[in-house]
């Protein structure tokens, strides 16, 4: 495991507490002592990680989209040997991911791109994971996928599914091709952004009704905790989003620690970028992720219940660029 941040050391010991084995790297010193602690094998450098393990070899990377990426998983191309698998397990542009599979495959490497959902919590919870690349790989490491994701205990069985429970059913997906798993988690974050937003905007609008004149009988002081926490049960409109919400409003009604400046990590952008390539109409992702570019100008109670909404799912901190 390379990048032992939010995400990348909770899933380590998530596999560490189901068996599996660990050596792990991160540019932090304290990052790798702290998961050596935990069981796993340290290392000082990619060098030293991969002379760890014995071929073939699997490593994930866990790192920000970007140069990061990029010049990891360049290092990782010229010490890996043929019939190593390396998986891209952050959030990475797919069409980076056909590059690099094509890059890789001349060294008989062997590319997986793994669409990561989870957050904070999926050391507890488990991991949504959309896998892209060869099916052979993806058999390969099926044992650590199933050891990541959530089960299926997770969520109530469809109704109308019968025999034995697909990969799908336990929070798994094979989902094509190279850069496939990575497409479908890039949707999957602009419909993120879109149901975010509804909430947001819903949140101000109710609180916004305790501000029309008294003369009209209809102002209302609501309680935003007590209303989310109602519609938690048996409400259409019930998500772990809008759990999220609820603590979040338990613990400061007002939000009043938030800013309301929401950044943008690039999945929204992608998602709306290739809706314009594939000319698809997808107004409300648009507008959410344009909404998010105004909250760093003038920031409505709205904003801050964005915020407060990543802060919960994802443990991102407000900046302020």
């Amino acid at each position: 495991m390379i990048g032992l941040g939010r995400m990348g050391a909770n899933m380590a010991r998530r596999l560490m507490q189901d068996g599996h084995r660990i050596a792990a790297y991160d540019v932090a010193p304290k990052a790798v002592a702290d998961l050596v602690g935990a069981g796993a094998q340290g290392a000082a450098s990619l060098e030293e990680l991969v002379q760890l393990l014995t071929p073939p070899r699997a490593v994930w990377c866990m790192l920000p989209a970007g140069d990061i990426t990029e010049h990891a998983l360049r290092r990782l191309g010229e010490l890996l040997s043929p019939g190593d698998i390396l998986i891209d397990g952050g959030n990475t542009f797919f069409k980076d991911d056909i590059r690099r599979a094509g890059e890789l495959a001349n060294k008989g490497i062997v590319y997986l791109d793994v669409g990561t959902s989870g957050g904070v919590w999926g050391a507890e919870r488990g991991y949504c994971l959309m896998v892209g690349g060869p099916v052979e790989g993806f058999r390969h490491l099926e044992p650590v996928f199933a050891s990541l994701a959530p089960g299926h205990d997770a969520a109530p069985r469809t109704p109308g599914r019968e025999g034995e429970t697909s990969a799908a059913e336990h929070g798994y997906l094979h989902c094509g091709p190279v850069g496939s798993g990575h497409y479908v988690k890039m949707v999957h974050n602009g419909i993120e952004y879109g149901l975010m937003q509804a909430y947001a905007e819903g949140m101000d609008l109710l609180r916004s009704q305790a501000q029309v004149p008294e003369e009209t009988g209809a102002r209302y002081e609501l309680n935003l905790e007590q209303i989310t926490e109602v519609w938690r049960r048996g409400s259409v409109i019930g998500s772990w989003l809008l759990d999220l919400s609820t603590m979040a409003f338990a613990e400061d009604p007002n939000l009043s620690r938030y800013t309301g400046y929401v950044p943008d990590s690039g999945e929204g952008r992608w998602t709306v970028q290739t809706a314009v390539e594939n000319a698809v109409h997808a107004p409300v992702l648009t507008s959410s992720l344009y909404a998010r570019f105004r909250s760093r100008q003038d920031s409505t109670f709205a904003d801050r219940t964005l915020s407060a909404m990543r802060e919960k799912f994802g443990g991102h901190k407000e900046t302020s660029s």
